[in-house]
């Protein structure tokens, strides 16, 4: 990347508001991480010091900011984070387009149904026999695809990702490495001493546009789907029991667990490290904090916090009121102290 800053604001459409036009712009980082010649963003208050502190040669900010970092070219700009992202899809790093075709030592069994000129299998991927794969899929290296399952157009597997039979992906869904969908729910009976396993034998549904990150599992249903909403994007290390229902356009963070037959509803926002117990519903728009743990059915429209998950008004009273503890035990004490000298009185 070598751009002087008038062309960089032409770029993204923007005004340079202080700062040598000519000055070239080398490379960008966040404001904390910049270093001369490099570009960053404003668009959050609650980071006015780092800008102050900034190294960065130039910045990003919205327009009715004013206050101008010492030594630093400002360009305003109706969105600094999304004119930021157009800068490092211009100048950052590519990603290699796909190669169409199939590579030699793929396995595709019987009856697979592709174009070959139309998808990327790349190497070591094993399709098995009556996969169905749309226009424009890509199967990275070392994926495996169980048979009968269906990938939509323009889906895509990174390497050594794995759907298992039958299930069903829709359109431009993307798994990251590691995904694994469709292995079996956690179903036991306990039985004469032993847990006896039960056969999971319903499929994962995957609908349109729907993303999930590495090391992510789905578990296939016990019978019936497991199914995951249009949109819904879910981080990495998130894992989804058997039976379980994501509703539309949902967000899931790292490390949450959602426990069989569990219900969310559409646009739910589940931050990291949620625990959901089986078979309980979260409702439509809610949003989870941190470390939720839900025990039983929320209604939507509300943000949760703590364990057990409680409107997060009622859990901050109760944490204000357990921060008040020490102070009250002291009271406690000195009134207990001053009780024993009026006795001996």
């Amino acid at each position: 990347m070598n751009i002087a800053l008038l062309d960089l604001a032409s770029l993204v459409g923007g005004t340079l508001m202080c700062g040598d036009p000519v000055k070239q712009i080398t490379g960008f980082a966040s404001l904390k991480e910049a270093r001369s010649g490099d570009l960053s963003f404003f668009n959050d208050p609650r980071y006015r010091q780092r800008l102050i502190d900034t190294q960065a040669s130039a910045v990003l900010m919205p327009p009715d900011w004013l206050e101008f970092p010492s030594g630093v070219a400002c360009i305003a700009v109706t969105e600094p984070s999304r004119c930021f992202e157009q800068v490092v899809e211009t100048y950052g790093f590519q990603p290699k387009p796909a190669c169409m075709g199939v590579h030699p030592s793929a396995v595709i069994g019987e009856g697979v149904v592709h174009d070959p000129e139309c998808v990327s299998i790349a190497a070591n991927a094993v399709i098995e026999d009556g996969v169905t794969l749309g226009k424009g899929v890509e199967i990275g290296a070392g994926c495996f695809v169980g048979h009968n399952a269906r990938l939509g157009e323009g889906t895509k597997l990174f390497a050594n990702s794995t759907v298992h039979a039958e299930c069903v992906l829709g359109d431009r869904v993307i798994l990251h490495s590691g995904v694994v969908v469709g292995g079996d729910g956690f179903g036991y009976e306990f039985e004469k001493g032993r847990h006896r396993k039960i056969r999971q034998a319903g499929i994962v549904q995957i609908d349109n546009d729907v993303e999930i990150g590495a090391g992510s599992t789905v578990d296939r249903a016990r019978f019936g789907r497991t199914w995951i909403g249009e949109g819904t994007k879910i981080d990495n290390l998130v894992h989804l029991g058997h039976n379980v229902i994501i509703g539309k356009h949902c967000i899931i963070v790292a490390c949450t667990a959602i426990a069989g037959s569990a219900t969310v509803g559409d646009y739910v926002v589940i931050a990291a490290q949620t625990g959901i117990a089986g078979h309980v519903s979260v409702g439509a728009r809610s949003t989870l904090a941190a470390r939720c743990g839900v025990t039983r059915d929320l209604p939507g429209g509300e943000m949760y916090l703590g364990f057990p998950a409680v409107p997060v008004m009622e859990e901050k009273r109760r944490l204000a009121s357990v921060n008040r503890l020490p102070q009250l035990l002291a009271r406690v004490k000195e009134l207990e102290r001053r009780l024993d000298v009026a006795a001996k009185e």
